[in-house]
């Protein structure tokens, strides 16, 4: 809830309101808890306060309660009590603008990128590559770069890696490529395909500085529709650090400004970092670490403060713990570790009360003015002032209806790229190869031609000399007509084929000229 001189009330404790100083929302924050704590209660109330501020949002809808931040809230028994308790007379229920994206482009704007824009490593991460087949997808890009193809959906690619291993023996210089690496990597493909990421893929490419606007003086709430999503966790993760990576390279420096320019909400933080490489692991410590200079706070939504990589875990300043439970031992180390997480409140201890916390109480802690964390307070979270809950469909549509961005992005199209170019010259070789083999076929045909002709020749040569020794013999032995007759016949034919196929021997090589 935003205050009357613009601080960002979040909670109120037994000592008082506890705010989020507005100059330092971009260094990050974290919302934990167990499920059914009431994470999402926390997520919408800080999102909601942003916006009211005139700081646009980004986060991820697991299962379609955030869309409820588009319309007004009302009054229920539990808000009542609350208004009670934080000494709030009458809220003013409203909805945040709101615009809605899904990767699908079932429940929002499609959301799409090029192979090129989301580059090797994070196309490796997705792909599920070792160490090697990443290093075959790199070279594969780089000669795509120097042959100035490119390289916009899938079927760019898959054919890109055609041509890669087909002239292999041309970019030795680049390393080893083989045939296996290849094959594993088009193997990656389909399968990321047959899971419908070949929806991501394409044009137009989704420009992340939509995000960032305001309507009336609020800041825009962007909801991805991610219950699809969600069942494909590499794709969805790898999906949002794309994202965040795109506005850390698009945003100029602006420092440490007095508000936000965005808040990026990242839900389900746990799949970031499982199951991903060192080298990944060290770019998204990079970018989170270097992103609050561009004016982003990025918040990370996870059951438990270990689901983050330590580096991300220590640069998170905002804090707000909900319950955990301990009932095995690592359930109890990790108790621990949260609790560790904490600036110490010497009147309680830390440990002990994350796991007796209710529903919609929280460990808190803020950054002060001067960044300094503040002393860990048990506390409770206000309520939003929008609806709690999922809208209806006619809802959703009449939302996608009204959008700015409504036609920017819906109707995908496919121009001249590596497909195209690379087909062409397929096709161009096939020719080539059809007409060097049709030439080879008439040169044959020709030399056999030739051949046929000197073999009757040479056949009747010696065939009639044949048959003139013949006679000679037959007259000769027999004294008579048959003996010439039978002499002429046999000479004949030894003559045609005995000696045709000697002296086609001994005259091969004039005869083929």
């Amino acid at each position: 809830m935003l205050t009357a001189d613009g601080k960002f009330w979040i909670a109120q404790s037994e000592e008082g309101p506890l705010y989020i100083t507005p100059k330092m929302a971009n260094r990050h924050g974290l919302i934990a808890g167990a499920t059914g704590t009431g994470k999402t209660v926390s997520l919408q109330v800080l999102a909601e306060t942003f916006s009211r501020a005139g700081v646009p949002c980004f986060m991820s809808d697991m299962k379609g309660d955030l869309s409820g931040i588009s319309q007004p809230g009302r009054m229920t028994d539990f808000i009542a009590k609350r208004c009670q308790q934080f000494q709030i007379d009458s809220p003013l229920f409203a909805p945040c603008p709101t615009r809605f994206f899904d990767v699908f482009g079932k429940q929002g704007h499609p959301l799409r990128t090029t192979i090129s824009s989301m580059g090797p490593l994070l196309l490796a991460r997705l792909l599920e590559l070792n160490e090697t087949q990443t290093g075959v997808l790199n070279i594969v890009f780089r000669i795509a770069d120097e042959k100035q193809l490119l390289l916009i959906d899938m079927k760019d690619l898959r054919l890109m890696l055609d041509y890669v291993s087909k002239h292999r023996q041309e970019y030795t210089s680049y390393g080893n490529i083989a045939v296996q690496t290849i094959g594993a990597i088009q193997r990656g493909l389909l399968t990321l395909e047959n899971q419908g990421g070949d929806l991501f893929f394409g044009e137009p490419d989704f420009d992340v500085l939509d995000f960032i606007a305001q309507e009336g003086g609020y800041g825009v709430m962007n909801i991805l529709a991610a219950d699809e999503l969600m069942q494909k966790p590499k794709l969805y993760s790898t999906f949002l650090l794309w994202l965040l990576t795109s506005l850390y390279a698009k945003l100029p420096e602006v420092g440490d400004p007095d508000k936000p320019k965005l808040v990026f909400f990242f839900d389900e933080a746990h799949t970031l970092f499982e199951g991903t490489s060192k080298t990944l692991i060290d770019q998204i410590e990079q970018v989170v670490r270097l992103i609050r200079s561009k004016g982003v706070g990025v918040y990370f939504v996870t059951q438990l403060p270990t689901d983050i990589s330590p580096t991300v875990l220590g640069q998170l300043g905002n804090r707000v713990q909900h319950a955990l439970h301990a009932f095995t031992p690592k359930d109890q180390r990790a108790v621990k570790t949260a609790a560790d997480t904490f600036r110490p409140n010497p009147a309680f201890s830390t440990a002990e009360v994350i796991q007796s916390l209710g529903t919609g109480e929280a460990l808190v802690s803020f950054l002060d003015e001067s960044g300094t964390p503040g002393i860990v307070q048990k506390a409770s979270i206000l309520f939003p002032l929008s609806q709690i809950g999922a809208i209806t469909p006619e809802q959703r549509a009449a939302a996608l209806n009204a959008s700015p961005l409504r036609g920017k992005y819906d109707n995908a199209f496919d121009r001249h790229s590596a497909y195209e170019v690379l087909t062409a010259q397929n096709e161009e070789e096939r020719r080539a190869e059809a007409e060097a083999a049709e030439q080879r076929a008439r040169e044959k045909a020709s030399r056999g031609t030739r051949q046929s002709v000197a073999d009757k020749v040479i056949g009747t040569t010696i065939g009639t000399i044949g048959r003139e020794i013949g006679g000679a013999i037959g007259k000769k032995a027999l004294g008579n007509k048959i003996g010439g007759s039978v002499g002429r016949s046999i000479g004949g034919s030894i003559g045609r084929n005995v000696g045709g196929s000697i002296l086609r021997g001994l005259l091969g090589v004039f005869t083929r000229r």
